[in-house]
């Protein structure tokens, strides 16, 4: 990996602006002539598996999605003169407006230069969530949050868990190891708020990992005080603490937890696939934290996670399943903010892009966004020692009513108790609780 001094990276920003955003006024006849051929029978990594196979020119006719494969399948292969000269045809073709299809490879292609460049981990590190201009001051991620259901919906399933287990408690102590911008509790906030009946004192404790997340002026402190205010606003009993730590060093004595006083919660929401696993380290973080948290005798612990697997899959089966995850988010993008919306390209380019370099352009320790499949998360959580919770019909069927009013196209799948939020017939998300 190369290391780059302030400057050198600033450099590197700006080319990757540039190559993201100047083809945007001359590429869109080149660009569409480009995708005629599009509907072309599905790619796979398998078809690319060695630099020499079906191509013997960069045509027109052939493709962008083709030349993205082709192209990681050159670097694969150590092939990296062929791949460039690949990237430089690709970044005429493609751009970051436009159909789904050509956005997705706009951002796959930058990814792969990331990688031939070794700049995959500066670049990660150095591209931020910057905060668009609204009236909440939401940083991109949160409009992502908020806008593309299957992420909302995983919250919103989350809380129903929560609230389903804890209805009988006089006091609830929810940890949470990343809350974000701390939607997902203004959310909980206002649903307690509505019920009949006393309502429970909540106390939440939230995890300030300066490594994994990003924050604007203030951090967890302002996003604390906003929570309290809202929960005075609305008569719900409510505190909230902030543990500064890495997770990694977060220990019991960290989280004052009071056994036999209050319902212990813990909520993990798109925070584990940050933990280092065995892949990674022996030392393997990211069970060690599960075992920590099992150890805490919790009543409940939510997790919401991406359904793909970047983790274990070698570089070329990983690519393809990056490129097709994100297709169908960009996709669904479309459905809620609109091919023109300038929060669609604020979420795209500062923390989707973000996401799609560190995975397409990363290895070993500087590879952070490790996703894992459904089905691998309920195998750790198992060795962890925990039970599945499965999530109650009324939480689902009140989410299956309210994702339709954003598109049919959008699906809910209740499986292994668990509830998985897609596009069409790709997964994307899952919630699941424990016990």
């Amino acid at each position: 990996m190369i290391d780059y001094d302030d400057a050198q990276m600033k450099l590197k920003l700006q080319e990757l602006e540039h190559a993201l955003l100047d083809n945007d006024d001359d590429s869109d006849n080149n660009y569409n002539n480009g995708m005629e051929t599009e509907n072309e029978t599905e790619d796979s990594p398998k078809e690319y598996s060695s630099s020499g196979s079906i191509f013997s020119s960069t045509s027109v006719a052939t493709s962008p999605k083709s030349l993205l494969f082709a192209c990681a399948a050159s670097i694969q292969n150590g092939n990296f003169a062929e791949a460039s000269h690949m990237i430089n045809v690709l970044r005429q073709r493609v751009s970051i407006q436009g159909e789904p299809s050509g956005r997705i490879a706009a951002y796959m292609v930058e990814a792969l230069a990331a990688r031939v460049e070794s700049s995959g981990r500066g670049l990660y590190k150095a591209l931020k969530c910057k905060e668009p201009p609204s009236s909440d001051r939401l940083s991109a991620m949160q409009v992502l949050f908020e806008v593309c259901p299957c992420f909302r919906f995983g919250f919103m399933a989350a809380n129903g868990a929560i609230l389903e287990a804890c209805k009988d408690e006089n006091r609830v102590h929810i940890i949470d190891f990343d809350i974000n911008q701390g939607s997902q509790y203004y959310t909980l906030l206002q649903t307690l708020a509505k019920t009949s009946g006393r309502r429970p004192h909540v106390r939440l404790t939230g995890v300030d990992d300066p490594e994994s997340v990003q924050r604007g002026v203030g951090g967890l402190t302002v996003i604390g005080q906003r929570l309290e205010q809202l929960a005075k606003d609305l008569r719900v009993p409510f505190e909230f603490h902030a543990v500064t730590s890495e997770t990694a060093l977060v220990s019991p004595s960290t989280l004052d937890c009071q056994p036999g006083e209050e319902a212990l919660v813990v909520n993990f929401a798109f925070q584990l696939h940050h933990m280092p696993d065995e892949s990674v380290s022996t030392v393997n973080l990211r069970d060690r934290l599960l075992r920590m948290v099992k150890g805490l005798n919790p009543k409940l612990v939510t997790v919401v996670e991406q359904d793909v697997n970047t983790n274990t899959a070698p570089f070329l089966i990983r690519f393809g399943e990056a490129y097709d995850y994100y297709s169908a988010v960009f996709e669904s993008l479309d459905a809620t903010l609109g091919r023109d919306s300038q929060d669609r390209v604020n979420v795209e380019k500062q923390c989707l892009a973000r996401d799609i370099i560190n995975v397409v352009a990363c290895e070993g320790e500087e590879r952070i966004e490790r996703y894992e499949v459904a089905g691998k998360w309920r195998a750790r959580m198992s060795m962890a020692g925990f039970s599945s919770s499965p999530i109650g019909r009324n939480v689902s069927g009140e989410i299956r009513k309210l994702i339709k009013e954003y598109s049919d196209r959008y699906t809910v799948k209740e499986e292994n108790g668990g509830l998985h939020f897609g596009w069409e017939d790709k997964m994307l998300i899952v919630c699941s609780a424990w016990m």
